[in-house]
């Protein structure tokens, strides 16, 4: 798995760091993963498991995450106040992020693409099938919510008593254990000791608090897209979990009504995690959404 760096990507300009798996005359399935998430955070193995489904594969740091551009000259991001409904602090906006994965595709010489979103980047992926229809394919969207917040709301305690992550590497992976066992899956297993060796790799590449509170205030800024959702016309798929405690299942079934003949899994046990146990369950829904939407099955048709 070899990292690049694409340049000059988007309206924005800026440089995003990603990479492309498997065969690139396959049909391309755009990951997005969500607030300070980095590439890294799509599992190598379910990744593999994709690529062995035929598929082209393509992960990526949004911006603020990992080896992408920071935006540093930015107003300091006010979530208490984005909370309260002034937003005037937001640095960008999930169209902005939209725009910015739309421009990977430009650099790749990729007119269209199935996209997989998770968290936030479920978010942005909705964003870009709004905006940019044409160059969506297939729409599925991991553990994410329409931006109502009357739907998919967080448990005030799903991150325990952890507080923003330290700037000392061991003390990022000890919070990391803390964090993600707290708002990750219990009805499956917890590796500790995976956690805390992908945490370490995840500070290696960089982590950046503040870009993750801009993210989270760009999500508040961005508002509800319920109504625009429902007037989606793409092949679609939603995938949620029970124990959600980051974006209650609420939030998935909302998106799924949303869009038109959207389908629904709902998993049992499965929080704000990609559990390995799932992994098998992620490729077999995503690639039967790939296949249905490429050979234009009728949705109601593919196996869910």
């Amino acid at each position: 798995m070899t990292e690049r760096k694409a340049f000059g990507v988007g309206p924005a300009g800026i440089e995003i760091a990603y990479e492309r798996l498997g065969d690139p005359g396959d049909p391309p399935v755009v990951l997005i993963m969500g607030a300070a998430g980095q590439l890294i955070d799509w599992p190598d193995g379910l990744c593999e498991q994709l690529v062995g489904r035929g598929l082209q594969v393509i992960r990526f740091d949004s911006r603020d995450t990992g080896r992408s551009t920071h935006v540093r000259d930015a107003p300091q991001p006010d979530i208490m106040a984005a909370m309260a409904g002034d937003v005037s602090s937001a640095a960008y906006t999930l169209s902005d992020m939209a725009a910015d994965t739309v421009g990977l595709l430009d650099v790749l010489g990729i007119d269209s693409a199935h996209l997989v979103g998770a968290s936030m980047g479920g978010m942005i992926a909705q964003t870009i099938a709004i905006e940019f229809p044409r160059r969506v394919r297939s729409l599925t969207s991991i553990m994410s919510t329409t931006g109502n917040p009357a739907v998919g709301q967080s448990d005030p305690g799903a991150f325990g008593q952890a507080g923003p992550p330290p700037a000392d590497r061991a003390a990022y992976q000890e919070w990391s254990v803390l964090t993600k066992r707290a708002s990750g899956s219990p009805g499956f297993a917890f590796d500790e000791a995976a956690v805390r060796a992908h945490a370490g790799r995840v500070f290696d590449r960089g982590v950046d608090f503040t870009g993750m509170m801009r993210q989270a205030v760009a999500v508040l800024a961005s508002g509800d897209r319920t109504a625009r959702l429902r007037a989606l016309d793409v092949p679609a798929l939603v995938l949620h979990g029970t124990a959600d405690r980051i974006f209650d299942s609420s939030g998935g079934r909302a998106t799924a009504e949303a869009i038109p003949d959207a389908a629904l899994v709902v998993l049992e046990g499965m929080g704000h995690s990609l559990p390995r146990e799932l992994w098998p369950v992620f490729a077999e829904q995503i690639g039967a959404l790939v296949a249905a939407a490429e050979s234009t099955v009728p949705v109601a048709d593919w196996p869910a």
